[in-house]
């Protein structure tokens, strides 16, 4: 099984030192989910990983949230892509439409 799990998770309010920012909490998110071993990608909107169980998943978020627990108040937002019999799905799904973009572009 593959677990594709999009989220992203950073407080509502920084201590006024960075401004709006929060990469500095965003990436202490993202050294332990690196430290974790599981295949992850980070965007400019959030962080995907690929896991394969819905608990391994899971776990990632209350890795995250350990990170930025002692903030406030914090924002996430999840979406789950939940496959069977399927695996690597990170590289595979981008592959796969990088392959018919260049079928449409050759012709």
């Amino acid at each position: 099984m593959s677990v594709l799990l999009e989220f992203s998770m950073f407080p509502t309010s920084t201590d006024g030192r960075d401004g709006a920012s929060v990469s500095k909490s965003v990436s202490k998110i993202i050294d332990v989910i690196d430290r974790s071993g599981v295949s992850y990608q980070l965007t400019p909107m959030g962080t995907v990983v690929e896991t394969s169980t819905i608990r391994e998943a899971l776990d990632i978020i209350e890795l995250a949230y350990e990170q930025v627990q002692d903030c406030e108040r914090v924002y996430s937002s999840l979406k789950f892509d939940i496959r069977k019999n399927t695996k690597d799905r990170l590289k595979t799904k981008i592959a796969s439409v990088e392959k018919k973009l260049n079928r449409e572009v050759s012709h």
